[in-house]
Protein backbone atom coordinates (compact mmCIF):
# COMPACT_ATOMS: atom_id res chain seq x y z
CA UNK A 1 0.00 0.00 0.00
CA UNK A 2 2.51 2.61 0.97
CA UNK A 3 4.58 1.38 -2.36
CA UNK A 4 1.44 2.83 -4.08
CA UNK A 5 0.94 5.72 -2.39
CA UNK A 6 4.48 6.39 -2.95
CA UNK A 7 4.19 5.78 -6.83
CA UNK A 8 0.98 8.23 -6.99
CA UNK A 9 2.35 10.97 -5.45
CA UNK A 10 5.81 10.85 -7.64
CA UNK A 11 3.46 10.64 -10.39
CA UNK A 12 1.31 13.71 -9.97
CA UNK A 13 4.43 15.81 -8.95
CA UNK A 14 5.76 15.13 -12.13
CA UNK A 15 4.63 18.26 -15.05
CA UNK A 16 1.57 17.33 -16.76
CA UNK A 17 2.49 16.67 -21.16
CA UNK A 18 0.74 19.36 -22.35
CA UNK A 19 -0.92 19.57 -25.69
CA UNK A 20 0.53 22.39 -28.29
CA UNK A 21 -1.73 21.31 -31.21
CA UNK A 22 -0.83 23.59 -34.64
CA UNK A 23 -3.72 24.52 -35.95
CA UNK A 24 -4.31 26.24 -39.43
CA UNK A 25 -8.02 28.23 -39.16
CA UNK A 26 -9.50 30.26 -41.68
CA UNK A 27 -9.63 34.07 -41.16
CA UNK A 28 -12.98 34.50 -43.09
CA UNK A 29 -13.82 31.95 -40.20
CA UNK A 30 -12.65 33.61 -37.73
CA UNK A 31 -14.28 36.68 -38.91
CA UNK A 32 -17.85 35.79 -39.14
CA UNK A 33 -18.36 35.16 -35.41
CA UNK A 34 -18.14 36.62 -32.14
CA UNK A 35 -19.04 40.18 -34.25
CA UNK A 36 -15.70 40.37 -35.17
CA UNK A 37 -16.76 42.29 -37.70
CA UNK A 38 -18.46 44.34 -35.82
CA UNK A 39 -16.30 44.99 -33.27
CA UNK A 40 -13.23 45.30 -35.92
CA UNK A 41 -15.21 47.92 -37.26
CA UNK A 42 -14.54 49.90 -40.46
CA UNK A 43 -12.12 52.84 -39.19
CA UNK A 44 -9.16 50.45 -39.72
CA UNK A 45 -8.26 48.25 -42.73
CA UNK A 46 -6.65 45.00 -42.26
CA UNK A 47 -4.47 42.90 -45.12
CA UNK A 48 -3.39 39.36 -44.61
CA UNK A 49 -0.21 38.52 -46.04
CA UNK A 50 0.77 39.92 -49.68
CA UNK A 51 -3.19 41.11 -50.49
CA UNK A 52 -3.19 44.01 -52.39
CA UNK A 53 -3.78 47.01 -50.55
CA UNK A 54 -4.34 51.03 -51.57
CA UNK A 55 -1.53 53.05 -52.23
CA UNK A 56 0.61 53.02 -48.77
CA UNK A 57 1.03 57.15 -47.96
CA UNK A 58 3.13 56.26 -45.32
CA UNK A 59 4.69 53.29 -43.08
CA UNK A 60 4.34 54.16 -39.04
CA UNK A 61 5.66 51.31 -37.38
CA UNK A 62 5.27 47.51 -37.04
CA UNK A 63 4.64 45.58 -34.25
CA UNK A 64 3.51 42.34 -33.23
CA UNK A 65 0.89 40.63 -30.66
CA UNK A 66 0.20 37.76 -29.13
CA UNK A 67 -2.70 36.52 -27.36
CA UNK A 68 -3.56 33.83 -25.34
CA UNK A 69 -7.59 32.63 -24.56
CA UNK A 70 -9.19 29.97 -22.03
CA UNK A 71 -9.92 27.04 -24.27
CA UNK A 72 -11.06 24.57 -21.40
CA UNK A 73 -14.99 23.65 -22.48
CA UNK A 74 -14.30 25.34 -25.75
CA UNK A 75 -13.72 23.40 -28.97
CA UNK A 76 -10.27 24.07 -30.68
CA UNK A 77 -11.93 26.62 -33.70
CA UNK A 78 -13.80 28.17 -30.76
CA UNK A 79 -10.87 28.80 -28.72
CA UNK A 80 -8.73 29.99 -31.83
CA UNK A 81 -11.05 32.06 -32.83
CA UNK A 82 -11.78 33.86 -29.92
CA UNK A 83 -7.79 34.28 -29.73
CA UNK A 84 -7.73 35.87 -33.31
CA UNK A 85 -9.94 38.09 -32.17
CA UNK A 86 -8.36 39.19 -29.36
CA UNK A 87 -5.03 39.56 -31.62
CA UNK A 88 -6.90 41.65 -33.86
CA UNK A 89 -8.48 44.27 -31.36
CA UNK A 90 -4.88 44.38 -30.15
CA UNK A 91 -3.29 45.60 -33.63
CA UNK A 92 -6.52 47.99 -34.13
CA UNK A 93 -5.81 49.73 -30.77
CA UNK A 94 -2.28 49.86 -31.61
CA UNK A 95 -3.12 51.57 -35.16
CA UNK A 96 -5.34 53.81 -33.23
CA UNK A 97 -3.13 54.88 -30.90
CA UNK A 98 -0.19 55.45 -33.63
CA UNK A 99 -3.03 57.36 -36.39
CA UNK A 100 -2.89 54.43 -38.41
CA UNK A 101 -5.84 53.43 -41.01
CA UNK A 102 -4.43 50.36 -42.50
CA UNK A 103 -2.69 47.16 -41.31
CA UNK A 104 -0.93 45.46 -43.43
CA UNK A 105 1.46 42.36 -44.05
CA UNK A 106 -0.42 40.88 -41.58
CA UNK A 107 1.39 37.48 -40.59
CA UNK A 108 1.01 34.78 -37.74
CA UNK A 109 4.24 34.87 -35.34
CA UNK A 110 3.56 32.08 -33.16
CA UNK A 111 7.42 31.90 -31.16
CA UNK A 112 8.70 34.38 -33.75
CA UNK A 113 8.03 32.28 -36.66
CA UNK A 114 6.44 33.88 -39.25
CA UNK A 115 3.81 32.20 -41.32
CA UNK A 116 2.45 34.41 -44.31
CA UNK A 117 -1.34 33.75 -46.07
CA UNK A 118 -3.89 35.87 -47.08
CA UNK A 119 -6.77 33.13 -46.05
CA UNK A 120 -5.22 31.35 -42.79
CA UNK A 121 -3.98 32.29 -39.37
CA UNK A 122 -1.49 29.71 -37.35
CA UNK A 123 -3.27 29.30 -34.06
CA UNK A 124 -1.61 26.49 -31.03
CA UNK A 125 -4.20 24.79 -28.71
CA UNK A 126 -3.75 23.63 -25.51
CA UNK A 127 -5.57 21.86 -22.77
CA UNK A 128 -6.13 24.96 -21.11
CA UNK A 129 -4.94 28.23 -23.30
CA UNK A 130 -4.69 28.42 -26.71
CA UNK A 131 -2.88 31.52 -28.51
CA UNK A 132 -2.44 33.48 -31.95
CA UNK A 133 0.59 35.62 -32.45
CA UNK A 134 0.23 37.95 -34.91
CA UNK A 135 2.85 40.73 -36.60
CA UNK A 136 2.24 43.86 -38.71
CA UNK A 137 3.17 47.52 -40.36
CA UNK A 138 0.80 49.94 -39.37
CA UNK A 139 0.31 52.76 -42.38
CA UNK A 140 -1.61 55.51 -43.36
CA UNK A 141 -3.59 54.38 -46.55
CA UNK A 142 -4.69 56.86 -49.79
CA UNK A 143 -8.50 57.04 -48.93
Amino acid sequence: MLTLVLAASAAASLPAAAADRQMMMPIEGAFNVNDAKGRLGDDVKFFFGDQKTPKVLSKITSDSTSQKTNSVGKSPEEACNWAFLSAMLALKKKAESVGANGVINIVSNYKHKEMSSQTEFECHDGNIVSGVALKADFVKLAE
